[in-house]
């Protein structure tokens, strides 16, 4: 009997926890492609799961996050799924092991490190810092992003608002911006898709704060699909035009082109001064 636990303890297993997982997707004849659709992880980790290089993932965490999840699609044991995963990065076997924040989501059997009881603290400051942004631009719409946007990007916003939109809604008397369509991420861990009229991908990735994606300018009919587009600032030709929302909505096949988005943006600053409370009054 101890014998044969030496050896388990010894020797790999005999297929990985992400062999099992693109074993059980083939088997249930889905493609990588279904997988993400279904789970909304991006294909890039779900590649990497697949490869059994966890290690490569983020952290621990998403590792054995995404594992559970996967293996919930595709019909296997989340649990055992999760405690392979967890086996093989704490054994070396899957990269190398990440020695940080050990407690994933849904396992109440682990304890929050002391570091991941900071960072959690720290993540609670940053939620409070972007709700007060969030409120601030509710009530008093076209004062531009919360603290996390610079003083220099809300005066570039303000100053393309005003060459570009009059105050009864008229065209002014600068054309509208035009070039390059350059979106910027103003948070971290903001999941964003660009993809074409076809619905070829052109870029799909989790940005993070400070990250900027150019739009192609010969891509057709060029869309997007975020959770949250109120963290994502718009700059056409080198000039702010705002965020994509002014709330934290899902939206899909929208639009990126330079008129769509000046579009959108107009009507979504008539929408906040007709429902402002000035104007109601006037009204």
């Amino acid at each position: 009997m101890n014998e044969e636990g030496n050896q388990l303890e010894g020797e790999l297993p005999l297929e990985g926890a992400g062999q099992r997982l693109a074993r059980a997707r083939a088997d249930a004849d889905k493609t990588v492609e279904q997988i993400a659709s279904e789970t909304r992880i991006p294909i890039r980790h779900l590649e990497t799961l697949e490869s059994g290089d966890f290690a490569a993932l983020p952290a621990k965490t998403y590792a054995i996050g995404f594992a559970r999840t996967y293996a919930r699609v595709v019909g296997l044991d989340e649990h055992e799924i999760a405690q392979q995963v967890r086996d093989e990065l704490d054994n070396g076997e899957g990269g190398e092991a990440h020695r940080g924040a050990t407690f994933e989501p849904g396992d109440p059997a682990r304890l929050p490190s002391r570091g991941l009881a900071w960072f959690s603290a720290f993540a609670v400051l940053i939620l409070i810092a972007g709700s007060l942004a969030y409120f601030r631009d509710y009530f008093m719409p076209g004062s531009g992003p919360g603290p996390l946007v610079s003083e220099e990007e809300v005066a570039a916003a303000q100053t393309s608002g005003e060459d570009t939109v009059n105050t009864d809604g008229a065209a002014g008397t600068d054309a509208a911006p035009s070039g390059p369509v350059v979106f910027t991420s103003l948070e971290n861990d903001v999941w964003v898709r660009f993809y074409d009229s076809s619905g070829q991908r052109l870029m799909e990735k989790i940005m993070t704060q400070g990250e900027s994606y150019t739009v192609p300018a010969d891509a057709v009919g060029p869309q997007i699909r975020t959770g949250r587009p109120e963290a994502l600032v718009i700059r056409i030709g080198g000039k702010s035009i705002g965020t994509l929302s002014n709330r934290s909505e899902t939206v899909g096949d929208l639009p990126v082109t330079a008129e769509a988005l000046v579009a959108r943006v107009n009507d979504l600053e008539a929408q906040a001064t007709a429902n402002s409370p000035d104007e109601q009054t006037t009204g």
